[in-house]
């Protein structure tokens, strides 16, 4: 497997992540070394809790959070996903399927002897996350996630799965604009009813999957997909126009004397100094299983464990995010630790953990105290 390693340089100008990093070696299924970066931050005895980000960011999305939670007396272990951040990237399509990465992370948290833990996961870092609670029980005492799932959709009809396939499959040309009006039409990957800004439209029972798939085209047909555009945009006011331009001066190979770029932009796209860097971003939206795939039965398998998970389970989220909506319904329906548990919406699209930083981190806190056995 080839692997990418970014240069420490690239890193140098980050603000606030005074974080010394921890290296993890695992191995890949061709015997390959994996690095794997993660900080630890906070009392060495305290509760700890393991944040874990989606795609296309870093675990600097936690940088507002960590300091409220080690000051709440917590202990914060955030790793970087391979593929992103200080993380080392393997660089083929290939090597990112649903089930390897699970299992890397599976290696990681083994390998470090995590326990006691409360988990937190949002976006892929839930999909990835809540395999490792299923397939590591008796390492995690609590669980909560906002703006993720564990998506598992067996009766897709296969019409539909043929039709998103030829789509992904067809010359057709997205930009990042077009992509985003598509997506922005969803309401929850799992919802049947459209985006309550499209309440005209006749419901669907698969428009999200047909939506999704906007996505997960323009990420694959786009070698340098804007990391730093795409994440900062939905952390903070951009005007489309200066976004325009800094996507215009990336794609003729000046993004890095770019004016337009934010310093949010900067940071999200540090961890790739090349677009080879990127096959993470570009090939992780399709293994998301929104239609019937070779990750059913290991979804089905996990699903199984949380309908029997009585620890303390918390969904909190932002409800106001077109891709996770409505998320947290099954998960109420479903697992029996979600019972008097406080579950809320909190606002702030779909990387809260930024935009509500010290809402969500005093949530997080309140919601390990309180269930706490010490």
């Amino acid at each position: 497997m080839k692997i990418l390693r970014t240069p420490d340089h690239c890193f140098a100008n980050i603000p606030d992540y005074p974080y010394q990093p921890h290296y993890t070696v695992v191995k890949t299924d061709d015997g390959t070394d994996l690095r794997i970066h993660h900080i630890d931050e906070g009392p060495k005895d305290g509760p700890v809790i393991l944040c874990m980000h989606g795609q296309p960011v870093w675990s600097y999305l936690y940088a507002r959070m960590i300091p409220f939670l080690v000051k709440a007396g917590i202990r914060v272990i955030a790793p970087d996903l391979p593929g992103y951040g200080k993380s080392d990237k393997p660089a083929a399509l290939e090597d990112y399927s649903y089930q390897r990465q699970v299992d890397w992370m599976n290696q990681w948290l083994v390998q470090n002897d995590f326990t006691r833990l409360t988990f937190f996961g949002q976006d892929w870092g839930g999909l990835i996350g809540l395999r490792m609670v299923a397939d590591n029980g008796d390492r995690f005492e609590r669980v909560a996630i906002g703006n993720t799932g564990l998506p598992y959709n067996p009766d897709v009809p296969q019409a539909v799965v043929d039709e998103v396939k030829a789509f992904r499959n067809s010359p057709q040309k997205l930009n990042l604009f077009s992509m985003m009006r598509q997506v922005r039409k969803m309401n929850g990957l799992g919802s049947k009813t459209p985006s309550p800004r499209d309440a005209s439209q006749t419901p669907d029972p698969y428009a999200s999957v047909r939506l999704f798939a906007y996505w997960q085209k323009y990420t694959w047909q786009t070698r340098d997909v804007p990391a730093g555009i795409i994440s900062s945009s939905q952390m903070e006011k951009r005007n489309p126009l200066a976004m325009g331009l800094e996507l215009l001066m990336g794609a003729v190979g000046l993004r890095s004397i770019s004016p337009f770029r934010t310093q949010l932009s900067k940071i999200y796209e540090a961890p790739f100094p090349d677009p080879d860097y990127k096959m993470a971003v570009r090939a992780m939206p399709t293994q998301v299983p929104s239609m019937p795939d070779q990750s059913l039965a290991a979804q089905k398998k996990a699903w199984d464990f949380f309908e029997q998970f009585e620890k303390p389970f918390l969904c909190v989220g932002a409800g106001n995010d077109p891709i996770t909506n409505g998320f947290e319904k099954l998960w109420l329906a479903k697992v029996p630790g979600s019972k008097g548990q406080p579950h809320q919406m909190i606002g702030g699209g779909h990387f809260f953990q930024w935009s509500k930083a010290e809402t969500l981190s005093a949530i997080l806190a309140d919601f390990i105290h309180k269930n706490s056995a010490d």
